[in-house]
Parts: C-alpha cells; structure tokens; sequence
C-alpha cells in the first residue's frame, strides 16, 4: 500500500497532553496515524504522520 507523509513539529513549550489531543484531531478528522515521533535533546517532537493514498476518482481531473 502506497503511503503519503507528512512531517510536523511540535514545540518544546507543547505538553504531552495537548500534543497529543492535536495527534488524534488529525487521526479523526483527516484520516492521518502516528508513523514515527523522535523526542530532540531541546524537548521538540519530530512527527511523522500518513495515511494511505486516495485514487482519484473516475472522471474528474486533479
């Protein structure tokens, strides 16, 4: 399955809660899950989220 990413980060000043309310507001709502997330030295959160690529549909043009 082809995948399409998108990369955020999240400020040190963020706390895990309301990052991860922000996380789950884009699970529901787009249809985006949790691919990867690295915690930096400076205490900001690289996320990677994805979700699976929508065919086009017959007839309409992009």
């Amino acid at each position: 399955m082809d995948y399409e990413y998108a990369p955020l980060r999240i400020p040190p000043d963020v706390d895990r809660v309301t990052a991860a309310v922000r996380l789950a507001i884009q699970a529901e709502f787009a249809g985006w899950e949790l691919a990867r997330v690295r915690l930096l030295k400076d205490g900001t959160r690289q996320v990677l989220l994805r979700r699976p690529q929508r065919a086009p549909l017959p007839g309409l043009s992009t």
